[in-house]
């Protein structure tokens, strides 16, 4: 069978011409697909089989299909393919990076979810054709170190508290869905300046704060990829005034000089609220408890991707 009339069936064309990065060996390669993710767009199983045909290597592309994606993301490393690459959400991206661990196979996480953040990071684009295209032909291995926040992985950022409710109503305006955005809104709006978090740093004295971000070394400015610990940054706006202000610091400056802003180095950190934690994790919305532990991992996984990474600002 064709490879067109079969998009998951390996294909390796002798004839293919385009060099492959000098910095791996790579003999294999599967792409994960989900068609109904934010930006892959219509036509992507075929048109990431073609691309893929252009090089000398065995590749299979595979469209994720129904709910249980860690399952076929599980069954797709258990292959052992050279590269991974996943074209889907900002969920997917985070849950085959945390499957494939420091040992699996390496992970090429390509834009094709709503915000991006780790493909951002990574590739510096949101186009996944040109993502690929730059892996494939000058990628090198790199570590990835990340956080996790009760088995809820993260390797750009994190932001727990109230800020993290307005991601559902950006999320319901993208879908068209108004009602749902405004209901999601009149939710953020009650709790914004009341319900504050409680956090430690690394043992340290209890703080509260409106908002608690943590920014891991790939995107942080503050830290280098290499440094062991994640950038911990409690944002504490006391009214809107203040969140203004913030915001024209982060547009215009550094947001670090805000007086609202608390900074600090950290490996570990808890943090408390009365009812179930609000969190943005890499662009995904998540609900944790209402107790939550944060803590720096070294070696998360192995991307494969050019250098330079992209910086926060980017990001």
């Amino acid at each position: 069978m064709s490879p067109a009339a079969d998009p998951e069936a390996p294909i390796l064309d002798p004839a293919a011409t385009r060099p492959l990065t000098p910095h791996v060996a790579l003999r294999s390669v599967t792409l994960l697909v989900n068609p109904l993710s934010g930006s892959t767009g219509p036509g992507a199983v075929e048109r990431a089989t073609a691309l893929l045909a252009a090089w000398p290597l065995e590749s299979r592309v595979i469209a994720l299909e129904g709910e249980n994606l860690e399952a076929q993301i599980g069954a797709a490393l258990a292959e052992r393919p050279d590269l991974l690459a996943v074209l889907a959400g900002d969920g997917t991206a985070r849950a085959a990076a945390g499957l494939a661990g420091p040992d699996g196979p390496l992970i090429a996480p390509l834009p094709g979810g709503t915000m991006n953040m780790l493909p951002k990071a990574l590739y510096g684009t949101t186009d996944w054709v040109e993502a690929l295209t730059r892996t494939l032909e000058s990628g090198a291995p790199q570590d990835v170190s990340g956080g996790d926040i009760d088995g809820h992985t993260f390797y750009c950022a994190a932001i727990l508290g109230s800020p993290a409710l307005w991601a559902p109503a950006r999320e319901a305006v993208r879908k068209g869905r108004l009602d749902l955005a405004w209901s999601h809104a009149r939710k953020a709006l009650r709790r914004a300046f009341g319900g504050r978090v409680r956090y430690r740093l690394d043992g340290g004295p209890v703080r509260r704060a409106e908002a608690l971000a943590l920014l891991c070394p790939l995107i942080s400015r503050a830290l280098h990829e290499a440094e062991d610990g994640l950038e911990a940054a409690a944002l504490s706006p006391t009214d809107a005034a203040e969140a203004f202000r913030l915001a024209y610091h982060a547009l215009t400056s550094d947001w670090r000089h805000d007086p609202s802003v608390l900074t600090a180095k950290v490996r570990s950190a808890r943090v408390e609220a009365r009812s179930r934690i609000p969190a943005v994790l890499d662009g995904e919305s998540v609900l944790l408890a209402p107790r939550a532990r944060v803590r720096f991992t070294p070696r998360a996984f192995r991307a494969l991707a050019p250098r330079p990474s992209a910086d926060e600002t980017q990001v």
